[in-house]
């Protein structure tokens, strides 16, 4: 049996709370829901921009799984949480664009999407991630 490990990155914020950025498990890497924060100062950028916010927070999210051994292409799974469902099609549209860029095999991830109330009242979104590292 392996061991978990923590995955830890400045690429992405420091967790405010009792969690990681990311755990792996084999080879399975679980990234922890990201925010649009900037990964230096953990300050929530782009206020009221969703889509802004959706680049941020996929890019938070890529940093840890290239701490942890994958990449964006490496993901099964992406599980997006809304503030609310009217900005939907702006997230889909920014979250598409950086899919394209990153999965060059065209193999696109499963995805969820769904409103809820976040953490923390400047976001718009968050994203947790589930990868298998070869």
């Amino acid at each position: 049996m392996s061991d978990k490990t923590t995955v830890r990155t400045d690429g992405a914020p420091t967790p405010a709370y009792a969690f990681s950025q990311g755990v792996r498990k084999g080879p399975l890497l679980q990234v922890s829901g990201q925010g649009p924060q900037d990964p230096a100062t953990g300050e929530f950028l782009y206020p009221g921009d969703v889509k802004a916010q959706t680049r941020r927070v996929l890019e938070n999210i890529k940093a840890v799984l290239e701490a942890g051994g994958a990449s964006v292409e490496d993901v099964l799974m992406l599980r997006v949480y809304l503030k609310t469902r009217d900005d939907f099609p702006a997230m889909n549209e920014e979250y598409e664009a950086f899919i394209k860029e990153n999965c060059p095999s065209g193999v696109l991830p499963s995805r969820t999407t769904v409103a809820v109330e976040l953490p923390h009242p400047a976001m718009l979104v968050e994203i947790d991630a589930l990868a298998v590292v070869d």
